[in-house]
């Protein structure tokens, strides 16, 4: 079984880089996408849809297979991301493009094998989700103004850093609902923060550097969802020198994607 839950997971992070390449691809060069304007492209939908299979593969094989096992496989996808959308913009990863992403997932892998499993269930208060999401919120606008005096590679950076924040509340938020320790309007406030993560993506994606923007997001998400975990859940963070090692290595690696990753545009 863990075999299988390896290869269903492998497979799904294949498809959800094939949907973050393809929205990529849509919404790159774009001044301002909106969701209203990437909806009519047939394209970025199937990159949608790609995106949600990967996801439900990826829940598939947490079923069948240890945690341990199944989330360094999700790392994978940024390997197989730029490959592809290099292809959709009609050029060749360079070898230095593509040991920077591997020294992203490294620490990635890292990352997530060092966070201590969670016990018990997951309550989160109604003063919680408010506190979430103005946490969440506050540092997503501060991203975004930062994003707009840095240079193009910094702007994808802190826009898909950005939409990481956001897609990490969503998925704590989710996390309180499946557990079932909610209210009704916790159902209402969920769209909320996975919205504005989509179209902060987009805009990130419309710069160009999908290599670093792609490794922000699956930097930023998984570590927003720990810190949120520590601070509004109760749950533990890993400790000791191993976890900053991580961390220094996904940040070397992304800086070294800025400077190999090409700025792309559609033409």
């Amino acid at each position: 079984m863990t075999v299988l839950a390896a290869v269903i997971a492998l497979v799904g992070s294949l498809f959800f880089a094939l949907g973050a390449a393809l929205q990529q691809f849509e919404a790159a060069g774009t001044t301002k996408p909106t969701l209203l304007m990437l909806l009519r492209r047939p394209r970025w939908l199937l990159g949608g849809l790609s995106i949600l299979s990967g996801g439900g593969l990826h829940v598939v094989a947490l079923g069948l297979g240890p945690l341990t096992v199944v989330q360094p496989m999700g790392v994978a996808s940024l390997l197989f991301a730029l490959p592809i959308a290099a292809a959709l913009h009609g050029r060749r990863p360079s070898r230095k493009e593509l040991t920077a992403a591997g020294v992203v997932a490294a620490g990635l892998i890292g990352l997530v094998l060092l966070v201590p499993a969670a016990e018990g269930p997951t309550y989160l208060s109604p003063n919680g989700v408010l506190t979430l999401l103005a946490v969440a919120g506050i540092a997503s606008v501060l991203l975004w103004a930062g994003s707009k005096i840095a240079s193009p590679a910094g702007r994808a950076a802190l826009l898909a850093t950005s939409s990481g924040v956001l897609y990490g509340a969503t998925a704590t938020l989710m996390r309180a609902l499946v557990d079932g320790s909610w209210n009704w309007w916790y159902l209402l406030a969920m769209p909320v923060p996975a919205l504005l993560a989509l179209m902060m993506l987009q805009r990130a994606y419309a710069v160009g550097h999908f290599g670093v923007s792609f490794a922000s997001l699956q930097i930023a998400d998984p570590l927003t969802a720990v810190a949120f975990g520590a601070l509004l859940l109760g749950e533990p963070l890993p400790s000791g020198l191993a976890p900053i090692a991580a961390a220094a290595l996904t940040a070397a690696g992304t800086l070294a994607l800025a400077r190999t990753t090409p700025l792309e545009a559609r033409h």
